[in-house]
């Protein structure tokens, strides 16, 4: 999937009235996916990413890939999405879902390897999708 089309699916899932917003989604998510997922991991799924949207999983790490995920749970998740993003938590839940969507699709089965390493609670995130509910 190419970068354009990757920010056109967050946009359109999303509702979002504008590729600016679907950007900042995207890096808010990503990046803090980024911190919570062992490097190894981040790398792996950023290497099935166009390079621009690859980045943003890239830009937290610390330790050249050694490094383990910080751990945190699903409402600080939520929280860094937040401040990150510039907007509302129920806003950051919503568009975390869809771009975690979007990033599955576009990785191949990598997206599935890297929710096994996540706490019940952020893999509920990520099953939830673009149509499904949070549990």
């Amino acid at each position: 999937m190419r970068h354009d089309e990757f920010i056109g699916q967050v946009q359109a899932r999303a509702r979002l009235s504008s590729r600016g917003e679907a950007e900042t989604a995207t890096r808010a998510a990503l990046e803090t996916l980024g911190e919570r997922v062992p490097e190894q991991a981040a790398d792996h799924l950023a290497d099935q990413l166009p390079t621009e949207i690859a980045e943003h999983l890239r830009r937290t790490e610390v330790m050249g890939g050694l490094g383990t995920g910080e751990r945190f749970d699903l409402a600080e998740f939520i929280r860094r999405v937040a401040q990150r993003g510039h907007m509302h938590e129920p806003d950051a839940v919503y568009r975390s879902r869809v771009v975690l969507e979007v990033t599955g699709e576009a990785t191949e089965g990598v997206m599935d390897k890297v929710r096994h390493q996540l706490p019940e609670e952020l893999r509920t995130l990520i099953d939830s999708g673009s149509s499904g509910t949070l549990r």
